[in-house]
């Protein structure tokens, strides 16, 4: 049993009566008929509380979360007491950021959604369920303790690749930035030779096969498919730099996971591949049933030790296993141009053997600050020194083009989608090995 803010006030107004009445006789009497009052109703809280157990609730959600995204908690309540009740639910969760929840003035209230966005991947416990039941009266609650303590595990953003793959089958891609990115060329695989019909491009017409089959012949191009995407993830510490809650290495993951998904959905293989001053897990490029499952664990089981990253087992080791041409599409951090320079032989070296992208990051909260108005002579040194690095990062890009890598500038926020449309583009202008 909990007293309750309004035991206090009104507990506090009776004595204030009572104590009044050492100047004026009369409030004494009218504070002693209110305490006896204020006992009555108290007790009469407690036993319509206690006289029967009146609730029961049971959490439900999903075995495993979406790192980054709103997962919903479900929780019903059977609430058996014979009048309006005010239930409070408390679920004991993880250290999750929340939304939603509620608390009523009805018995029937059945059920509460509860929103957990977490930021994090890794295993996480809830508790109990904690509800707190209130009578009109409201002097007193009482709590009940309901359910059972659930282990939920935070994957990488698979929300994102459902809602992806629906979006894709309903023709709506657009809804998430998607860009319709015209053909320029033919595709670069031959499929077959069929009629002319009215409207095909005249510069595909075999004029070989029109001569032997004295009609007009065309020939048929498909997508080239079988190309080898690898995303390759930098562990070091220049990508636990936080956004929103989230790292840099997680939104990495995050588009590494629908990347893959798009890229066997377009009938490429993917691979995967995470290093720091070692190279931690490397998944050889593949489009079998199963292997999006194994890139989804393999994400999930990803964390970082802070090190100095070593492109130099990078090399070593894309030079032993990956011998087809691919596209490597390398996630990481610069914050000067000068770091920059000091990988830039490593990504030469690669880029001799391998289309290479190169995806880093745009401080948003810098350029934010740019934009806010200076006032002082402090504030006009920091937006120089803002400028300057935001300069630097647009340098970059520049520099990695003039060398014959790919580069793409973006926000966190906006990786995946900007990523998609990169390898997209790639794509359809057969640029992607």
């Amino acid at each position: 049993m909990f007293l309750t803010h309004r035991f206090y006030i009104v507990f506090a107004i009776v004595i204030l009566l009572i104590g009044s009445g050492y100047w004026w006789l009369p409030l004494f009497t009218v504070g002693r008929l209110a305490l006896a009052l204020f006992a009555l109703a108290v007790l009469i809280d407690i036993t319509l509380l206690y006289m029967k157990s009146g609730i029961e609730a049971g959490r439900y959600m999903a075995d495993r979360f979406s790192n980054g995204d709103w997962n919903h908690v479900r929780i019903d309540i059977q609430n058996s007491y014979p009048f309006p009740t005010r239930l409070t639910v408390m679920d004991e969760a993880p250290p999750f950021e929340k939304k939603g929840g509620e608390t009523s003035w009805d018995k029937a209230l059945s059920s509460v959604l509860h929103y957990y966005r977490p930021t994090r991947r890794g295993a996480y416990q809830f508790g109990y369920i904690r509800i707190f039941v209130q009578t009109r009266l409201g002097l007193v609650e009482r709590r009940y303790t309901c359910g059972q303590p659930q282990e939920v595990k935070v994957y990488p953003s698979y929300l994102m690749l459902r809602k992806y793959e629906l979006l894709a089958h309903s023709n709506r891609l657009s809804e998430l930035g998607l860009k319709r990115i015209r053909r320029i060329g033919h595709d670069t695989e031959f499929e077959q030779i069929r009629d002319y019909v009215q409207g095909d491009d005249f510069r595909t017409i075999n004029w070989r096969a029109t001569a032997r089959r004295s009609q007009l012949m065309v020939n048929v191009f498909q997508d080239e498919r079988s190309q080898h995407i690898f995303s390759v993830i930098d562990k070091g510490r220049v990508m636990q730099q936080a956004f929103r809650g989230m790292t840099l290495f997680d939104y990495a993951i995050n588009a590494s996971l629908v990347l893959s998904y798009v890229a066997m959905h377009r009938e490429d293989k993917a691979g995967l591949l995470t290093f720091s001053n070692t190279l931690d897990t490397y998944l050889p490029a593949q489009r079998s049933p199963g292997h999006m499952q194994e890139i989804l664990e393999s994400l999930y089981a990803q964390q970082t030790d802070f090190g100095e990253t070593d492109y130099s087992v990078l090399i070593d080791h894309v030079v032993r296993h990956v011998s087809k041409r691919s596209l490597l599409i390398l996630y990481t951090s610069f914050a000067t141009a000068a770091a920059m320079r000091r990988q830039l032989p490593y990504m030469l070296q690669l880029s001799r053997w391998h289309r290479v992208l190169v995806v880093f990051f745009q401080d948003e909260e810098l350029r934010q600050y740019t934009h806010e108005k200076a006032t002082t002579a402090e504030d006009y040194y920091r937006h120089v020194i803002a400028e300057k690095t935001l300069y630097e990062q647009r340098l970059i890009v520049s520099q990695l083009q003039q060398h014959g890598i790919l580069a793409l500038l973006t926000t966190p926020d906006q990786l995946s989608v900007n990523v998609i449309n990169k390898y997209l583009e790639l794509k359809q202008t057969n640029r992607v090995t």
